[in-house]
């Protein structure tokens, strides 16, 4: 296996660029890099972890204690209002003053009862032009509570929930980073497929050109027919037609993976040969573990079942007595000077109760409530229904990858015969001691073993760079798969 791949690697090396300065040569490794750094995939996905660490954010600012300043100032006015008169009649007065006010307020939600603690302090300065007098109110200060009663907390749930999506974000951005991996690998195979069918047809016009030479002196020793010669005339512009085709596959792939890998440069681009063997070894067990513990679809099974329970607690909180109480104890005065105000303030308080009771809602809040319960159920099934496929794509994978393996050591044998067959033949067809008809197979078995050498690679590195994705776990390393 050692010395095939080094046969492997000289021919991948002696591509149509051939080692010329202004070629690249790129490892899978490198390009798999590259989309990773470069692409639009990742900065999306770069985009999207951020939007999302500022929506974690903002969750996490509902339980801070909230400190806000609102007012008037200045509060100008100066026009002709109507003002009611003892007896019941309107007249037209000018007014001319200036009601400016000042309020700072503290909040603080409590997620065990989803009520609100609320503190403030008030002033308000009133100014009348017209007869020079100013006069101040304040609330020195002021506290308070509201607590719903009989609803839905949303504090407590979001609490259970949010960090949940929080989590499966995280791990949804290495699932891009891996799904990139995914995506650049395809790219690369295709160019590198493109490349070999080029040094391929190359090979094949260069040895059609060389055979064509023998048979024709064979020829005019009449040792051959004119069918033959005609037979090794049509191979050769064959292979011309395939040098010209597979120069333009070559560009259309080169084209496809400098745009994926947001690369730019008129260098010319060379790939080595990716490895055939990797120094690991998995099971289905094992993935599957690291799967569950990992993958944002394992995260997003708890979320789901939990909205839904939020849901149907939501529907029951709507339903029934709703009510909220609010107390509220403080101090408040007028006076003429702003000192004044918190001189012997006078006592406030406030007790409230504020309920509404649907009395005829014709089943509305019922049907409410059996739909939420409805959906719970069906989200349960939806689950555990993704849960068995999530588990048997992690399963498939596994027997996928080492049948790859596998396959890839025969295809690689097959490689290694084709092209002992293939020299065997030209030499004996030189010799005079093999059909044109036989060359010509040994011709097409030597292209195709090739090309299924490289099919066999990007199956091999596809399923690799799969069970990644389905794990983000990486067996080389024994590691978990984190990013920055």
């Amino acid at each position: 296996m050692k010395y095939l791949n080094l046969i492997i690697f000289i021919f991948i090396s002696k591509l149509a660029f051939g080692s010329t300065a202004d070629t690249t040569r790129l490892t899978l490794q490198q390009v798999v890099d590259m989309a990773k750094s470069n692409s639009i995939a990742a900065k999306q996905a770069t985009t999207v972890r951020e939007t999302k660490y500022w929506q974690w954010r903002t969750f996490k600012s509902n339980y801070q204690p909230q400190l806000s300043l609102s007012g008037i100032l200045p509060g100008y006015s100066k026009t002709t209002q109507q003002v009611l008169q003892p007896d019941g009649t309107i007249l037209f007065q000018p007014v001319h003053n200036d009601n400016s006010s000042l309020q700072l307020n503290f909040s603080q939600g409590l997620t065990a009862t989803g009520g609100t603690i609320y503190g403030t302090t008030q002033m308000q300065r009133f100014s009348d032009f017209d007869r020079n007098n100013v006069l101040y109110n304040g609330v020195p200060y002021a506290i308070g509570y509201s607590q719903p009663l009989f609803q839905f907390n949303a504090l407590r749930w979001d609490k259970k929930i949010e960090p949940l999506k929080f989590n499966e974000s995280k791990q949804a951005y290495i699932e891009s980073q891996e799904q990139i991996s995914i995506t650049v690998s395809g790219y690369f195979f295709d160019l590198l497929l493109a490349q070999v069918n080029l040094q391929i047809a190359e090979t094949n016009f260069t040895n059609t050109e060389k055979i064509l030479k023998i048979a024709n002196l064979k020829f005019e020793l009449g040792k051959v027919s004119k069918n033959e010669i005609l037979q090794l005339q049509l191979e050769r512009l064959n292979a011309q037609k395939a040098v010209g085709t597979a120069k333009r596959d070559m560009e259309i792939a080169t084209l496809n993976l400098r745009t994926y890998t947001g690369t730019e440069g008129e260098d010319k681009i060379a790939l080595e040969l990716p490895g055939s063997t990797i120094n690991m070894e998995v099971s289905a067990d094992r993935v599957l573990a690291e799967a569950f513990e990992n993958r944002s679809d394992a995260i997003a099974f708890m979320r789901r079942i939990a909205e839904a329970k939020r849901d149907v607690t939501k529907a029951k909180g709507q339903s029934g007595l709703i009510a909220t109480l609010t107390a509220n104890l403080g101090y408040s005065n007028t006076a003429r000077t702003i000192a004044d105000v918190y001189r012997s303030p006078q006592n406030q308080q406030l007790l409230q109760l504020q309920f509404s009771i649907p009395v005829l809602d014709w089943g509305r809040s019922k049907s409410r409530t059996k739909t939420a319960q409805a959906n719970e159920q069906f989200v349960e099934y939806a689950v555990e229904q993704d849960k068995q496929t999530f588990k048997q794509q992690i399963v498939t994978q596994v027997t996928l990858f080492n049948m790859m393996k596998n396959q890839l050591v025969f295809t690689a044998q097959a490689d290694s015969i084709a092209s002992e067959k293939y020299q065997i033949a030209r030499e004996r067809y030189v010799l005079g001691d093999l059909s044109i008809t036989d060359l010509s197979i040994a011709f097409q078995e030597n292209d195709q073993a090739k090309r299924d050498y490289i099919a066999a690679l990007r199956d091999f590195w596809g399923a690799y760079y799969q069970l990644r994705y389905l794990s983000l776990y990486d067996f080389e390393r024994n590691q978990k798969i984190t990013y920055k």
